[in-house]
């Protein structure tokens, strides 16, 4: 935290490693929590990042900076930081992922517990895809838990839904978060908020949107509420689907011809689909500006969702800056932690930190009992 004038402690800080646009940022900012750093190697990334926040943020590659020289550049110095936050580059470990499981990106996993480690926050908080539990990730979480562990700190795993915390978005993700022991007391993430009935639906998160133009210009003051173009088979299937169909709504001869047999036996079924109004949307990726990739049609007009109606769902602000091309901003807002989500988190860390010894929570089990927990865990899970 930082110290306030008459010598309390005041706000608790943090930091935001492979921090992307900054949903991550937002959230916390929301929560109440001093955003102090943030680091990222892409440069659609930096450029909005820069766009939204005033605290400095490192252009630098995770696998060569040292946390040194990370807080060297924000201004700190190791111990001040009370959290550290991130979401590590996942495509490694995602279950659509074609192809060998080495991929580079999995080590940044660990070099995220490199940073904790050499940071040393009071707290942390990591988001990744539930495939980090799967057959892919699993040595990758094993390590991740052995090392902060080993470093003094207890760490726990949590598999939520987002839609469950408000997000108008069925999107599953997997958080580890600790505490250092004996400085810390037990720490307990926030339970979900709603049930299935109660859930943020598309159309509340975006049934307010004017048309866009059908010119494929922005709409006046609006440049990500646009239009994107269709071939005109493709708005001959999109004509077909119905709010929350798919590719199976489609006569089989106007399907692709990877598609020709069926979800049964390639799956997918959300691939040339609608979104259906009346429920969460599905899990936003950085394709989602394309209804081919999923089901990111809109409801009712025969169009791709627009990149303003992927930041309500994601629960960006209206007024958050998104800077790059078409496809770079659709990556940016896909590959975001939803705000949202995030201010939910952040503040049950600023509760937490704010007031020691009030919460309570199981740990994970010695060393040796780590497997039989996620398999436990991983088992019990959707």
């Amino acid at each position: 935290m930082i110290d306030a004038p008459n010598g309390r402690r005041a706000r608790v800080t943090a930091v935001d490693l492979f921090c992307g646009a900054g949903g991550f940022t937002a959230g916390l900012q929301r929560a109440g929590i001093l955003m102090v750093g943030a680091l990222d190697n892409w440069d659609p990334a930096l450029n909005t990042y820069r766009a939204n926040f005033d605290h400095p943020v490192v252009k630098a590659d995770a696998a060569r900076l040292t946390a040194a020289e990370f807080c060297e550049a924000i201004g700190v110095q190791p111990g001040e930081i009370d959290i550290v936050v991130g979401g590590p580059p996942c495509q490694g470990f995602s279950i659509q992922r074609i192809g060998p499981d080495s991929d580079d990106r999995n080590d940044l996993v660990l070099r995220f517990a490199e940073f904790v480690r050499d940071i040393r926050p009071r707290m942390f908080v990591m988001e990744n895809v539930p495939g980090i539990l799967g057959v892919r990730g699993r040595p990758f979480a094993d390590r991740f838990v052995f090392f902060l562990r080993r470093e003094g700190y207890d760490v726990r795993v949590v598999r939520v839904n987002a839609a469950e915390y408000g997000v108008p978005q069925a999107r599953k993700r997997v958080f580890f978060y600790g505490w250092r022991a004996g400085v810390v007391p037990p720490f307990t993430f926030p339970p979900p908020i709603l049930g299935p009935g109660e859930q943020r639906t598309v159309w509340q998160a975006i049934g307010d949107l004017p048309s866009p133009p059908e010119d494929y210009t922005p709409l006046p003051g609006d440049p990500l509420h646009r239009r994107t173009r269709l071939s005109e088979q493709n708005l001959a299937r999109l004509r077909l689907i119905p709010p929350g169909g798919g590719f199976e709504d489609l006569p089989v001869d106007l399907r692709v011809e990877a598609h020709k047999n069926g979800a049964a036996r390639i799956g997918h079924r959300a691939v040339y689909g609608r979104l259906h109004p009346d429920k969460p949307a599905g899990t936003i990726t950085a394709r989602f500006d394309s209804f081919t990739r999923g089901r990111f049609a809109h409801p009712f007009e025969d169009r791709n969702i627009t990149l303003r109606e992927g930041a309500r769902l994601q629960t960006f602000d209206d007024t958050f800056r998104f800077l790059g091309t078409q496809e770079e901003i659709a990556a940016l807002i896909g590959n975001a932690v939803p705000p949202l989500l995030a201010e939910v988190i952040g503040r049950a860390l600023v509760g937490h930190l704010s007031s020691p010894g009030s919460d309570d929570a199981l740990l994970f089990p010695p060393d040796g009992r780590f497997r039989e927990q996620l398999d436990i865990f991983h088992s019990a899970t959707p």
